[in-house]
């Protein structure tokens, strides 16, 4: 590993140790993503992706804001392919995730709206009442689908 990409996991470690050291954080790992992908494992490459796309691109955003809203993006602690199947499009898991995993980083963090929002917007535009209005916000919203898109491809 060289120095730049060690400096910049620790950087992002110092972010995020106090959330990934949480027991409801860890159950993340319990659940599946995409793929083989833990929800875990994919909160952490979103975050990471975020990162880089935000220092690559010089965008100096609030990297608190930045890193806690990407690896909580997907904290709705619910195994969503055993859930109840349903024909109404906007109760789908793809349209309500992101409102059930911002309730669950207020209800056990406290974080603030800018992180809400981040979280809020992840989907967009499948969400399109939640368009990402900061540049935190987009990031994690790109970072999201550059990650997904990896692991849905990697699982075969």
């Amino acid at each position: 590993m060289n120095k730049e990409k060690k400096a910049a996991d620790l950087e992002i470690l110092s972010y995020l140790k106090e959330y990934l050291d949480d027991e409801k954080v860890r159950k993340m790992n319990e659940y599946s993503a995409h793929g083989k992908t833990s929800v875990l494992s994919h909160s952490l490459a979103v975050a990471k992706m975020a990162y880089y796309l935000d220092r690559k691109f010089g965008f100096n955003s609030d990297k608190k804001v930045l890193l806690v809203g990407a690896l909580l993006h997907d904290f709705y602690l619910y195994d969503w392919h055993d859930a109840k199947l349903t024909h109404k499009l906007l109760e789908m898991h793809g349209f309500t995730h992101p409102m059930k995993a911002c309730e669950n980083a207020v209800k056990d963090f406290g974080i603030d709206k800018k992180t809400q929002e981040v979280i809020k917007c992840h989907m967009w535009p499948l969400t399109f009442k939640h368009m990402p209005r900061s540049k935190e916000a987009m990031l994690v919203c790109m970072a999201d689908k550059i990650c997904a898109l990896k692991e849905t491809f990697n699982r075969w």
